[in-house]
Formats: structure tokens, sequence, C-alpha cells
């Protein structure tokens, strides 16, 4: 049986992306979201959670590219004066492994950012990371000795198979051969420790080749390329205008991605093809 998981990456980081996730929930094939404690909309994420508690949702634990929830004299050498992580990811990942004080910061901080969501009481279905840094070799350790103690079961291993990636190519390709070694490797690590654990994982996780362009010809070739077991296809959904969206992501498609989420044609195909929609927590849903 060939089992998917839709999923809506930055619940909770502005207006325009929580607009998205409901209407992808109410109108499409989404059956879950990842939410950002420390975006500028978390709190109507929340509220919006609450309103839909059949929408599973999970932490999208930030590091990079956004604001962390505690102050910056708590957590030295993670962000700026103003709380901000670092934009550039690659040099934040760096620093993450390098340096023992910017560990202790990430336990703290990571710790925070599971309390903050555990704080909303909202079941947390799973977890993932901004720009997949709960990947990072220092991020996993810190997830691996802090899961178990918190409940979290699920896990997003992020890797992707570049040999079925039905993506033009030519585009990005160097980019896209890295991020498929880097990621497929990073997963080689993370995978015995999640057995070991108990924590579940899909079998494939598509989104990471072609981030921000999920379009709904592209969704479409994924469906007809689908692996037997569980899927998991993460997007980045969003309506515009919105001031945070076009300047963290100005390159995203997110109505675009939107509209592929929604689409009849979509549904058509996941219908026609026999594939069950289904969250991390093993809940069936019947795509609208």
């Amino acid at each position: 049986m060939k089992e998917l998981i839709i999923n809506a990456d930055d619940f909770g980081l502005s207006a325009g992306a929580n607009r998205a996730v409901i209407r992808a929930w109410h109108e499409g094939i989404l059956t879950g979201a990842s939410l950002m404690v420390g975006g500028r909309g978390f709190d109507e994420a929340v509220s919006l959670a609450r309103e839909n508690p059949g929408l599973q949702v999970g932490l999208h634990l930030t590091l990079v590219q956004g604001r962390a929830v505690l102050p910056p004299d708590d957590i030295p050498g993670l962000t700026d004066p103003e709380g901000n992580f670092p934009l550039d990811p690659v040099a934040a990942g760096m620093r993450y492994f390098f340096s023992p004080p910017a560990k202790r910061s990430l336990r703290r901080e990571i710790e925070a950012q599971i309390l903050r969501f555990r704080e909303t009481g909202l079941p947390l279905s799973h977890l993932d990371g901004h720009l997949n840094i709960h990947m990072h070799p220092t991020v996993f350790d810190i997830l691996a000795d802090l899961m178990p103690g918190y409940g979290i079961t699920s896990f997003r291993l992020t890797r992707e198979d570049l040999s079925r990636d039905p993506a033009d190519p030519g585009r990005r390709r160097i980019g896209r051969m890295l991020d498929a070694f880097i990621f497929g490797s990073l997963a080689n690590r993370c995978r015995p420790v999640l057995e070991r654990l108990g924590i579940f994982h899909a079998g494939e996780v598509k989104g990471l080749l072609n981030s921000g362009r999920m379009t709904e010809e592209y969704l479409l070739k994924v469906l007809d390329r689908l692996r037997d077991g569980v899927t998991e296809i993460y997007f980045h959904p969003g309506c515009r205008p919105d001031p945070d969206l076009a300047s963290r992501m100005p390159d995203y498609l997110h109505e675009e991605e939107l509209a592929a989420l929604t689409s009849e044609k979509v549904g058509k195909r996941i219908t026609a093809l026999g594939i069950r929609l289904r969250n991390y927590r093993g809940e069936v849903k019947n795509h609208a």
C-alpha cells in the first residue's frame, strides 16, 4: 500500500503562512503542519490549530533564519543582540559543530522550543526542522537525548532519491546532487538511533530537492513515481501579499504550492492511484 503524509512547514511564521495551512487543510490534501514557535504568527497558528483539532501539528525546530525563544544572554553564540539566528545555514552549522559554548546554548534553546510547544497544550505529533537543521549532527544528538523524555515519537528523516526526482535535471544540478548526498549521509547516521529509540519515520521524504517549487505539475509526477510504504511530502504554502514570506523566501512559489495542495487534478490522481492520505499518528484523511 502507498501511504502519504502531506505536511506544511512554517506554520506560525506569518499570517500568510497560517491562512494557507488552514485552507490546504480544509480544501485540499494537507494532513499536518509544523509549527515555528518563535514565529511572528505563532499565537494565531496555535488558535487556528485549536479550532481544527484534526490537523496534526509538529514542531518545526528553528535554529537558522528565524528567532530564538530564549533571550540572547541565555544562549551566547547563537543569535545576534536582537535574538535572530544566523541567515547563513552553512556558517551556523560549522559553529554548531565546532564550538562547545554554542553546543551548550543549543541544548538550552532546543529544549526551550520543545517546552514552548508543550505549553500550547497541542499534541506534538512529530519533529522536523527549518532548513532541515534537525538533521545536523550536533542538533540530532541533542534531540536523541531529549525526545524520549518529551514523548516525541515521530521524526522527519530527510533524504530523497535523486534518480527518482522528476524535476528538470538542469535545475540546481550540482546543488541537488549535494543535497541528496549530504542528507543521505545524515540519514544513514540518524536512522539506527531512531530505530533504537523506537521513533517512527517515513520511508522517504520528498520536498528537499525541489524546495519552494512543489507545484501541481511537479506533484503529479511525484505521485506517479511513489513507492510502496509511507512517504512524506512537505510544502511551503503561503498567501501573498505577506512581508515575512517575501523577505525570508523571495524565490519560493508559495501560492503555487498552495494551489498544488488544493488541486482537483491532484486529488483525482491520488484516488486513481489508490494512495491513502494519513498523518504521523496514522489517522486517515479523505481529501477535499
